[in-house]
């Protein structure tokens, strides 16, 4: 099949190399020309790991180009995906859908006289009629249809979710989307991955519906997490036992800081207004929304607090800055709320995180970034573990405990054992469970 990609964001760079990785003839478009030269030239504009080999391999291959020439990378496609931004339109948190509208007129304009035009982007309820619409008032003698197929990737494991999804969500309203998208996924289809195809409106809820439901068990378990400080319960003790519970399942069970990125904020935000559009009340959905936005205050706090009350002339050690780990994207990472609100208290603030700092130097002035965990830790009031990359997860702690002025470590992630920081004579602050002061 012969793809045209229009967007080569997380989304659009991610499928459109998986999709020439099952065989496909993929080209990516994009209007912005110095991101474009930089795939030509093997460079990867964001942080996913395999992703780099991936689009060489398919490059090499003669499967997976790149061009800003919209018209030139729809020609003869069989389908082109719409991958472009939907960021949250201020004012009313509604899905800004001009990106995805203006994509829609050019490819109506361009494309060959049958295709089908698939929104991958994320998007409200009733978008893929709209497109439907412009296409047929743009190029009103081509037979193009419009589909719905939504993403479901997780950054830092991107390509395995491509690759090995749950399931695959299309709506179509006609055989030639359906018996194209059928095509396109075949190799999945071939490993027994079930294709779920619905009506237009179904797959736009699908998504939003997902990203919600996820956001609700994070908020869940970390307002579960608090209840277990009170009453001297351990809240890993807890999620495992209901984790274990196959209708409930492990997953997004981890009690943190609050949920960050590129989707649960914003995706969230828009369900909430497409409900309030329709009157319909989504009270869980707003509660989460609620309790995740405190929680990040809240968390800034819980820092201040293991500082004996403040940290007005002190020095905090961050690890970590990214919304998770394996991502460079620092979009509505729960650091940006929480490094903020500890120099308002008169903090300084020291950092390191593997791949974020270039993103994070341009929205966290006045930190100092370092080049190295220990660098962050040196000389530090204390140490705050806020996104759990995999190099924190063994640190020397007598290394830690040199660096730090006063010993104090704050787990936001839960990642140490309590009685191997108490070994280390740290005094520690985690999620969930109880301090150990040495």
């Amino acid at each position: 099949m012969r793809i045209a990609m229009i967007g080569t964001g997380y989304v659009g760079l991610v499928s459109g190399a998986c999709f020439s990785e099952f065989g496909h003839s993929v080209t990516c478009v994009d209007l912005n020309a110095a991101v474009i030269e930089r795939l030509k030239a093997g460079e990867i504009p964001i942080f996913e790991p395999g992703l780099e080999d991936l689009v060489a391999r398919n490059a090499r291959a003669g499967r997976l180009t790149f061009t800003t020439d919209l018209a030139e990378g729809v020609k003869g496609a069989d389908a082109v995906f719409i991958a472009v931004g939907t960021p949250s339109r201020r004012g009313d948190g509604h899905a800004d859908l001009s990106y995805v509208y203006a994509a829609a007129r050019q490819i109506a304009e361009a494309a060959p006289d049958s295709c089908v035009i698939v929104n991958k982007s994320t998007v409200p309820v009733g978008t893929a009629e709209e497109v439907e619409r412009i296409a047929r008032e743009v190029a009103p003698g081509k037979a193009i249809s419009v589909a719905s197929n939504p993403e479901f990737l997780r950054e830092g494991s991107a390509i395995e979710d491509f690759m090995r999804p749950d399931r695959v969500v299309c709506g179509v309203a006609d055989d030639q989307a359906r018996d194209t998208l059928k095509a396109i996924y075949r190799p999945l289809s071939l490993r027994e991955v079930p294709i779920l195809f619905t009506e237009r409106a179904t797959a736009e809820v699908i998504k939003y519906a997902a990203n919600a439901f996820l956001a609700v068990k994070i908020s869940f378990i970390n307002e579960i997490a608090d209840l277990c400080e009170k009453v001297g319960a351990d809240v890993q003790g807890v999620a495992k036992g209901i984790g274990l519970d196959k209708r409930i399942g492990p997953k997004f069970l981890h009690p943190g800081p609050g949920y960050g990125g590129s989707c649960f904020p914003k995706d969230t935000l828009a369900l909430l207004k497409t409900a309030e559009d329709n009157a319909v009340a989504l009270q869980i959905v707003a509660a989460t929304v609620k309790v995740n936005d405190e929680r990040k205050r809240a968390m800034a706090d819980r820092i201040i607090a293991a500082c004996g009350g403040s940290v007005a002339g002190k020095t905090i050690g961050i690890l970590g800055l990214t919304f998770k780990p394996n991502t460079d994207d620092m979009r509505d990472a729960p650091s940006l709320v929480i490094v903020p609100a500890l120099q308002a208290a008169g903090a300084k603030v020291k950092a390191f995180d593997p791949e974020g700092m270039k993103a994070a130097a341009a929205l966290l002035p006045g930190v100092e970034m370092c080049g190295d965990v220990y660098a962050a830790l040196d000389g530090a009031d204390a140490a705050v573990l806020l996104t759990e990359w995999n190099e924190f997860r063994a640190l020397d702690l007598g290394r830690v405990r040199q660096k730090l002025r006063v010993p104090v470590f704050v787990d936001l992630r839960n990642v140490y054992p309590v009685e191997e920081i108490s070994g280390a004579l740290i005094n520690y602050s985690s999620i969930g469970r109880r301090k150990m002061d040495s």
